[in-house]
C-alpha cells in the first residue's frame, strides 16, 4: 500500500478516501506520506465501505480512493469505479485479505491502478510477512519497483547505483518467495474448502435470530473468507453483552473475536494531525474541518456488534461448522442465565 501510494505521487496536501473498518495499516500508509485520510462510513450489512457515500467525500484535494476488500469479500466496485473515473482518481485496491476473491468472475486487485496483497502470517496465503502489487501500467511497475528497491531502478540496478526517486527497502526475500510458491499449489483447494464450509455455516446461522452473517454484494462472485463476519444482536440474547458471548463461545471450544475498533477515532490519528510535521503542512482550519467531517456512525455501531471467525477454522469439516452453530444456539438458550453472571 505504501509503495502504491508513493508510486502514484501521493503526498503532503493530498486526501485519500478509505474505510474506517479495516486494519490500521490502511491508514498508516496515508499518514506516513503526510496526506489526509478521509474516512467514508461502513455499510453494516456487508462490513465494506459504503460506496454510495464516496462521491460526497471527494474534494479538490482528493488524490486516490483506497477501498478495502474486507475479510475476503469485495467492496462494491460497480459503484466505486465509475466515481473514480468521473473524478479522475486512481483506485488502489487493498486486497490484502482477499486472495482469489472475485468481482463478476474477475480477480480482485486487477480493477484499480494497483491491487495490493498481503502475505502476513494470518493470511490465506502467507510467508510470515511480505506482499505483492498487481498493475497493468508499465510506468507504475517501474515506480513501484524503484520505491521498494531502495530507489534503484530495474534497468539500472545491474549497471551500478542508479536512483530516480526516494524509496525504501521493502523487498520480499527469496526464502519467503519459496514458501509462497509451495503454498500456491494448494491455495485453490484450500479456498474451495473455506467456501463450502462458510456457505454451510451461513445456512445454519441464518436460522438463529439475532445472528446476521455479512451479506455479499451481488457482484461478489467469490469470497475468500479470510474472515467470517457477522453481527451479534444482543436483544435476541436476553441483553447478553458481546464480551460475555465471546467468552461463552470460547468455553464451548469455539474461538471468536470482536473485530476492529473505529479506526477513524483512534487517538494516534488526531495526535498525528496535530504534530509538528502536519502543522507545517496543514492550516488549523483545515484540520478542524477534517475533525468535523470525521463522522462514521454506522461504523461505530458495527464495531459494537461485529463477531469474527478466522480463516483457519474453515479448513475443518462440516461437523466443525455444525459445532459452531450448536454453540451459538446453546448460548442463546442459556443467555438469560449467562447475563446474570
Amino acid at each position: 500500500l505504501l509503495t502504491s501510494l508513493s508510486a502514484l505521487g501521493i503526498g503532503p496536501g493530498d486526501e485519500v478516501i478509505l474505510p474506517p473498518y479495516t486494519f490500521v495499516a490502511t491508514v498508516n500508509v496515508v499518514l506516513l506520506l503526510h496526506a489526509l485520510p478521509v474516512f467514508v462510513d461502513t455499510d453494516p450489512e456487508t462490513f465494506q465501505i459504503d460506496a454510495r457515500q464516496i462521491e460526497a467525500a471527494i474534494s479538490e484535494r482528493s488524490a486516490a480512493i483506497m477501498p478495502v476488500h474486507l475479510g475476503g469479500s469485495v467492496a462494491d466496485l460497480d459503484a466505486i469505479l465509475p466515481v473514480a473515473v468521473k473524478h479522475r482518481l486512481p483506485v488502489v485496491e487493498d486486497a490484502c485479505q482477499s486472495h482469489l476473491a472475485e468481482w463478476r468472475n474477475r480477480r480482485v486487485g486487477t480493477f484499480g491502478a494497483t491491487g495490493c496483497y498481503s502475505f502476513q502470517a494470518s493470511k490465506n496465503l502467507n510467508s510470515g510477512e511480505g506482499g505483492a502489487i498487481l498493475t497493468d501500467n508499465e510506468e507504475l511497475v517501474e515506480r513501484c519497483f524503484t520505491f521498494h528497491n531502495n530507489s534503484r531502478r530495474r534497468k539500472g540496478a545491474a549497471q551500478g547505483l542508479s536512483y530516480s526517486m526516494p524509496g525504501a527497502n521493502l523487498r520480499l526475500t527469496e526464502f519467503q518467495a519459496a514458501l509462497l510458491m509451495a503454498q500456491m499449489t494448494r491455495l485453490e483447494e484450500q479456498s474451495r474448502v473455506r467456501e463450502r464450509n462458510a456457505q454451510y455455516l451461513t445456512s445454519m446461522l441464518r436460522e438463529i435470530p439475532g445472528v446476521l452473517p455479512a451479506r455479499m454484494y451481488e457482484g461478489c462472485t467469490r469470497n475468500a473468507y479470510h474472515l467470517y463476519m457477522f453481527r451479534f444482536k444482543k436483544e435476541y440474547f436476553s441483553g447478553l453483552s458481546r464480551a460475555t458471548f465471546l467468552k461463552a463461545m470460547a468455553a464451548e471450544g469455539v474461538p471468536a473475536q470482536g473485530g476492529y475498533s473505529p479506526l477513524n477515532k483512534e487517538p494516534f490519528i488526531k495526535d498525528t494531525l496535530h504534530s509538528r510535521g502536519y502543522s507545517a503542512i496543514y492550516s488549523k482550519e483545515r484540520i478542524t474541518r477534517w475533525e468535523e467531517r470525521n463522522q462514521c456512525p454506522q461504523n461505530e455501531k458495527l464495531c459494537e456488534e461485529a463477531v469474527w471467525f478466522t480463516q483457519t477454522m474453515f479448513l475443518g469439516t462440516r461437523r466443525d461448522m455444525e459445532q459452531i452453530a450448536e454453540a451459538v444456539r446453546k448460548i442463546q438458550v442459556h443467555a438469560q442465565d449467562l447475563a446474570r453472571l
